[in-house]
């Protein structure tokens, strides 16, 4: 007993200095063991009854285990351990300066979240600096942004090609960003100022991420119109650069595509098979969250035409819901359709009326966009993990309950995969679509981000008229090996890390 002591000790301190950590705090225990639980591993293989070993910041020993002396005790009463769940796209560092606890987060068993989406990260240099001095209770890993990128370099003079100059100074921010830890190039092509690049400028831009040893996500160029080329643009970049490319919050986003998910899966398919690294992240609703001139490509805001096929092949007068319009905050909560029955104006009339006033194309909104089949049928893609496209307020659901909501209510009534399977979605599949390294499975050398739950329980509480409801049935979540939430209270614990990726 005494060696097997000895050992733990010695295993801990040395993980600890591999990881740059300092010792645990003078007669703290050097390990602890979960004992009891039902373990799904992350990989997809079934769940299995054996221990789990933390030491430090790390799992160190998985399988029938008994106590070290001194060693604390963790008793998982039967309920099933899991590796802490990796959001992909996550808008969850707003206000987590503030809100270090992520209670959104780690309700749901999310210990890493991947930001800097959409094309909206730079200065990551800072961003890391200051959680590193001011960590939270996640994780926090982020890409590189060409909008922010193309901002500084464009200015208020974006809506136009770049020329060949600024895309080599894009190019000087972008390879700084990738220095900085950054995971790859994220873009937005549906939103200023991206929506004016050139698909030669972002090709170029993503093969300095790819030559860096990153990859390229992107919010792709049409999400409805004309996603087909949308798509292919993507494909060709993974296949020209050789660099692994991932479709953000893949969907089928207008009425004219409903019901063609295998048709995707089989392009999603047929470019793999041909030797491009494409993956893709879904959340799992059918409704998007956005602002009001995404509806717009071409920014046609008055263009009545325009405005009626919006209504009717995009999203429908009841389906568009006000989050926020500075301008009229009385509307929040309120559709497309109500707004215009308080106006008394038809909703076309209403529509490009609300989009003429200050601030009109940023107001907020969240808009049923997908059929949910179709996003049930692209969730089961073997490449595509779970992610949330969410944040910590507005009117959306998915930032408190995407994880929650695809454990419970996915895998136990509507049975689209196996609790397995799901966990696979959330941890290891992640982690490899994001690039991340040791994080996502329980295995004895990986960081201990740990979630214990009640698969029985676990279920999502928030809708869209309780937006900020937790969910409910995650017992406790470990991050780097501490508890930052227990019996549904965050612990005040702070032990989240800035993920930097590896820069060789």
């Amino acid at each position: 007993m005494a060696v097997q002591r000895m050992f733990v000790i010695v295993l801990a301190w040395a993980l600890l200095a591999a990881g740059g950590q300092a010792p645990p705090p003078a007669g703290a225990p050097a390990s602890t063991l979960i004992r009891g639980a039902r373990v799904i591993d992350g990989s997809g293989a079934s769940a299995r009854d054996v221990d789990v070993r933390i030491a430090g910041d790390r799992i160190v020993a998985v399988g029938p285990l008994t106590p070290g002396s001194g060693e604390r005790i963790q008793d998982a009463a039967g309920l099933t351990l899991a590796p802490g769940f990796i959001d992909t796209h996550s808008h969850h560092d707003r206000g987590l300066d503030t809100a270090r606890q992520a209670i959104a987060m780690v309700s749901q068993g999310v210990t890493t979240i991947v930001v800097g989406q959409d094309g909206g990260g730079i200065d990551l240099a800072t961003l890391f600096a200051r959680l590193d001095r001011e960590p939270a209770a996640v994780n926090v890993a982020s890409y590189a942004g060409h909008g922010a990128i193309r901002d500084r370099v464009m200015g208020k003079d974006f809506a136009r090609a770049a020329t060949a100059a600024e895309i080599q100074r894009m190019e000087t921010l972008l390879v700084a960003e990738m220095d900085a830890g950054a995971l790859g190039l994220s873009t937005g092509l549906e939103y200023d100022p991206g929506i004016y690049s050139t698909p030669q400028e972002v090709l170029a831009l993503a093969k300095v991420a790819g030559a860096a040893g990153g990859r390229y996500a992107s919010h792709i160029r049409s999400e409805d119109r004309w996603f087909w080329d949308a798509l292919d643009e993507l494909i060709a970049i993974g296949r020209q650069n050789r660099m692994p490319v991932h479709v953000s919050h893949v969907k089928l986003g207008m009425h004219d595509l409903w019901g063609q998910a295998s048709k995707l899966i089989g392009v999603l398919d047929r470019a793999r098979d041909a030797g491009v690294r494409l993956t893709a992240d879904i959340y799992p609703y059918a409704y998007w969250q956005s602002n009001l001139g995404v509806l717009y490509p071409k920014r046609n805001f008055a263009d009545r035409a325009e405005t009626e096929f919006v209504l009717a092949h995009v999203a429908l007068p009841d389906d568009i819901i006000f989050n926020s319009f500075r301008a009229h905050p009385d509307y929040s909560g309120k559709t497309l359709a109500q707004v215009a029955a308080l106006r008394g104006t038809p909703t076309t009339q209403t529509l490009m009326d609300l989009l003429a006033e200050p601030g009109g194309d940023s107001a907020g909104i969240v808009a049923k966009g997908m059929l949910e089949t179709d996003v049930e049928r692209l969730s089961q893609w073997p490449f595509a993990n779970v992610c949330s496209d969410g944040q910590s307020r507005g009117l959306h659901p998915r930032g408190f309950g995407t994880f929650a909501r695809v454990l419970g209510p996915w895998v136990r009534e509507k049975r689209l995969y196996t609790l397995e399977e799901a966990v696979r979605k959330m941890s290891s599949l992640a982690a490899a679509n994001a690039g991340i390294e040791k994080r996502g499975l329980i295995a004895p050398g990986y960081f201990a981000d740990l979630v214990l739950f009640d698969p029985a329980r676990i279920a999502d509480r928030a809708d869209f008229g309780h937006a900020q409801d937790r969910a409910v049935g995650v017992r406790t979540v470990w991050v780097n090996g501490q508890t930052v939430f227990d019996q549904d209270q965050a612990t005040g614990v702070y032990p989240g890390r800035p993920l930097r990726r590896p820069v060789s």
